[in-house]
C-alpha cells in the first residue's frame, strides 16, 4: 500500500473526529484532592501477566521483553505512572495508536473493505488495567442494572435471559404482547465526546484528578496507519474512546449508564453498544413504546451517538389469537424501522417461527 493510500485510510478511520479541545479543558483541583498512587508490586504484577506473544505496539517494545524484565522495570514504570496520574498527563508515546488495515474479504473496492486493527503500546495497556481496577472500585451501586458488559459475574447469557424473561413473563397476562427494538449505532466508540463522558463520570462520583487524567488520555491522541514498512502521516484525534485500549469498553459502558427507559414497564437491555428496547404492551396501547423510541433517539442525538435506522430492527412477540389492528411501523428520524421475524441477539437466535424461542450457540457468541 502506498503512503497516499494509507493517508486516505487514516482520514477515513478518523471521520467521526471533532475538534473538542475547547470544551475538553481540565478543571482546577484543590491541593488536597486524593490522587491514585500505584505500588511497585502492582506494576510488577501487571508486567508479569503480559502475554509474551502479543504484537508490539507503535513503540516497538514486545511483550516478551516487558514480561522478562518485569522486576527491573517495575520501579521505573511505577514512578512514570504515578507522575502521569499526579499531573493528569499521559505521554504522547503512551497514547499513540497504530492502525493495521486488514481486508474484510478478497474483493476490495472501497476504503470500508479494510477493517482497522488498532495497536497501542503494551506498557500502556498495563497502566490502563491498573487504573481500571481503581475505577471499578470507585463506582456507586446506582449504575444501570441492565448494562451487562464489563461487570463482574455478568455475561451475554445474563443479558439474553433477562430480556427473554421480561418478555415471556409479560405474555402470561391477558391481551398482551411485546415489542423488541434491536438498536444499531454507527461506530459508537468513535463518536463519544470526552467532555460529555467526563461530566457523567463526575456525576458518578469519580474524583477530579482521575477525571482530568481520563480527559488527557482521550484527547490529543496521535494516530497513523501502517502497512508493512509504510506509514501514513500522523493525525491527532480528540473524539471517541479509542479502539484497542483496555479502558475504552468500560468507559463506553459508563457513558451510556444514563440511557434508561422513561416508563416503568419498559426495559433497555445493554451489552456494551448492543442495545435493545423492550416494551410490554397491554390492550394494544403502544403510545409509551413510541414515546420511548423517540426519547432514545433524542438521547442519542444529545450524546453524539449515531443511530443507524437502516440496521435497527424491530421484532414483535404477539401470540394472541385475535391481534386486532396491524401493528403500525415505528419510525426513527423519519425512517421506518424494518420489522423482522427473527434476530440474532448476542449469539442467541430469537425467532417467531416454531419453536418460538430457540437458542443456537454460534462461534460468534461471547460471555
Amino acid at each position: 500500500m502506498t503512503a497516499s493510500f494509507l493517508d486516505e485510510l487514516n482520514y477515513f478511520y478518523a471521520c467521526f473526529d471533532k475538534d473538542n479541545l475547547e470544551k475538553a479543558a481540565k478543571t482546577e483541583q484543590p491541593a488536597d484532592q486524593q490522587v491514585i498512587t500505584l505500588l511497585p508490586t502492582d506494576v510488577h504484577n501487571a508486567l508479569s501477566r503480559i502475554n509474551p506473544r502479543k504484537d508490539a505496539g507503535p513503540d516497538g517494545i514486545p511483550g516478551r521483553v516487558l514480561r522478562a524484565c518485569a522486576e527491573q522495570l517495575a520501579g521505573v514504570f511505577t514512578d512514570i505512572f504515578n507522575l502521569s496520574l499526579a499531573q493528569a498527563v499521559v505521554p504522547a508515546c503512551f497514547k499513540t495508536t497504530s492502525i493495521v488495515p486488514v481486508p474484510k474479504h478478497s474483493s476490495l473496492s472501497c476504503l470500508n473493505d479494510y477493517r482497522p486493527v488498532a495497536l497501542t503500546p503494551i506498557v500502556m495497556k498495563c497502566f490502563e488495567r491498573l487504573v481500571l481496577a481503581h475505577l471499578k472500585n470507585c463506582l456507586p451501586p446506582s449504575l444501570d442494572p441492565h448494562q451487562f458488559a464489563y461487570r463482574s459475574n455478568r455475561s451475554t447469557e445474563d443479558a439474553v435471559s433477562t430480556a427473554l424473561h421480561c418478555v415471556l413473563s409479560h405474555l402470561d397476562n391477558k391481551n398482551t404482547y411485546a415489542q423488541m427494538l434491536f438498536v444499531d449505532f454507527s461506530s459508537a466508540f468513535n463518536t463519544v465526546i470526552p467532555s460529555k463522558l467526563i461530566t457523567k463520570l463526575e456525576d458518578l462520583g469519580i474524583s477530579g484528578p482521575l477525571c482530568n487524567w481520563i480527559m488527557d488520555f482521550l484527547t490529543n491522541r496521535p494516530q497513523h496507519v501502517k502497512s508493512g514498512h509504510n506509514l501514513s502521516t500522523t493525525i491527532t484525534l480528540n473524539t471517541g474512546v479509542p479502539q484497542g485500549c483496555v479502558l475504552s469498553p468500560f468507559l463506553y459502558s459508563l457513558f451510556t449508564h444514563d440511557c434508561r427507559p422513561m416508563y416503568g414497564p419498559n426495559s433497555i437491555v445493554k451489552f456494551a453498544d448492543d442495545t435493545t428496547v423492550i416494551e410490554l404492551i397491554t390492550n394494544n396501547d403502544e403510545s409509551e413504546y413510541r414515546a420511548e423510541v423517540q426519547h432514545l433517539a433524542t438521547w442519542c442525538a444529545d450524546n453524539n451517538l449515531l443511530l443507524n435506522t437502516s440496521k435497527t430492527k424491530e421484532l414483535i412477540v404477539d401470540y394472541r389469537k385475535e391481534k386486532g389492528d396491524t401493528h403500525t411501523p415505528v419510525h426513527i428520524n423519519g425512517m421506518a424501522v424494518e420489522r423482522v421475524s427473527s434476530f440474532k441477539f448476542l449469539g442467541t437466535h430469537i425467532s417467531l417461527r416454531p419453536p418460538a424461542w430457540s437458542r443456537r450457540l454460534t462461534n460468534g457468541s461471547s460471555s
